[in-house]
């Protein structure tokens, strides 16, 4: 298999808050991070919770729960209660939550996504012990589940190494493998993306079309693949995390010729795409560009996939002492971001409530800024 990696040129900023942070030494910083918030060494940031000071275009929605998803009619909210929990669902005009996996036993799931015809992809252990989680999270299998009916999901019959990427407009879908998942196939250290359509018979679903898109052999630098978004419109690329490359980066592979592109080209910068905008334009990433204090201390950037490694920030928590802004996606009007409150000192993905950003409404506050500021 043979991949090709574009390099673009990046001139990397900063806010502020991040100059300022970077006078910090590194044991201050971590040291900051660990309290409670109840005090504040003088200039290390605002005291509390980024919750209790939410600008207005952002509004909480849950006071628990994880990694979003939006629905595609953009009126309900797929997350799941906690890493290993159950798929939860949020209806945006009511407020009502309804848990959709308590019907059946399960060892909970880490991944819970809308398919195009409504259907619910899982990803979850077939076994869970507690005293080790971190084999329970390697060793996921896919499911798919219908939410109209009361009945299990069905079973796919492969493995996923942490998140999917589903097809907002077919039934289509990547996932990657890495050695721990099939160690009698896999040199370890190595990883792998698949893509396949989802087809039902006789209104089951199965995998179909199976092939293999990405090997990290194939690359010219070593890192841990994991699908992320198809890339709309026309889903010809898939955007994919290479983490442990320069920090870690936001790529992208061709599906028809194979050709990777690095789309931050940031390195020591942290850098996971997260929730692609829906013309295909830019994605969401977290990044610690603010700070450059890795994945424990990320907020929400768009970056714009065009190879000019344009960044903009768009949430501010990780300036509060032991947070950060993580898991976003984006509504597919492209209005809304759903995303998640998490801590610094959490395993990633762990989230404490969602939150929605509206976009239309912080654009209309920085051109009244800008406005005023004239």
């Amino acid at each position: 298999m043979k991949a090709v990696v574009h390099c673009g040129r990046f001139f990397p900023g900063g806010s502020t808050a991040a100059r300022l942070l970077a006078g910090f030494g590194p044991g201050m910083v971590l040291c900051l991070a660990g309290l409670t918030g109840l005090v504040a060494a003088e200039g290390s940031g605002p005291v509390g919770s980024p919750a209790d000071r939410l600008p207005p275009h952002i509004r909480q929605l849950t006071w628990f729960g994880e990694r979003a998803d939006w629905s595609h009619d953009g009126r309900r909210i797929l997350f799941l209660s906690k890493t290993f929990g159950d798929a939860m669902e949020l209806d945006l005009a009511t407020g009502r939550i309804r848990n959709l996996t308590a019907h059946y036993p399960h060892h909970g799931y880490t991944r819970a996504l809308y398919l195009a015809n409504g259907d619910i992809l899982l990803s979850g252990p077939e076994t869970f012990d507690p005293r080790r989680p971190g084999e329970a999270r390697v060793q996921c299998w896919l499911y798919v589940l219908n939410p109209r009916v009361e009945a299990p999901p069905v079973p796919l019959g492969t493995k996923c190494s942490e998140g999917p990427a589903v097809s907002r407009r077919r039934l289509h879908l990547a996932w990657t493998h890495v050695a721990a998942q099939y160690p009698e196939e896999m040199p370890a250290g190595t990883s792998r993306i698949w893509e396949a359509d989802l087809v039902y018979e006789g209104g089951r679903p199965r995998l179909a079309n199976r092939r293999l898109v990405l090997d990290s052999r194939a690359l010219p630098f070593r890192c841990t693949l994991e699908t992320q978004n198809f890339r709309p419109p026309d889903e010809k690329e898939l955007i994919f995390s290479a983490y442990g490359y320069q920090g870690t980066e936001v790529c992208g592979v061709n599906l028809e010729t194979g050709v990777v592109t690095n789309y931050s080209q940031a390195p020591d910068q942290y850098d996971e795409p997260e929730g692609i905008f829906p013309d295909g334009t830019a994605t969401l990433v977290e990044c610690d560009r603010q700070n450059r204090l890795g994945p424990g201390a990320v907020d929400l950037w768009r970056l714009e996939l065009d190879g000019s490694g344009r960044y903009e920030r768009l949430t501010f928590f990780s300036d509060f002492p032991g947070y950060k802004a993580s898991n976003p996606v984006v509504s597919d009007d492209g209005r809304y971001i759903a995303f998640q409150l998490a801590r610094s000192k959490d395993a990633a993905g762990v989230g404490h409530g969602i939150f929605l950003f509206d976009l239309r409404a912080w654009a209309a506050e920085r051109a009244g800024t800008v406005s005023g500021s004239r």
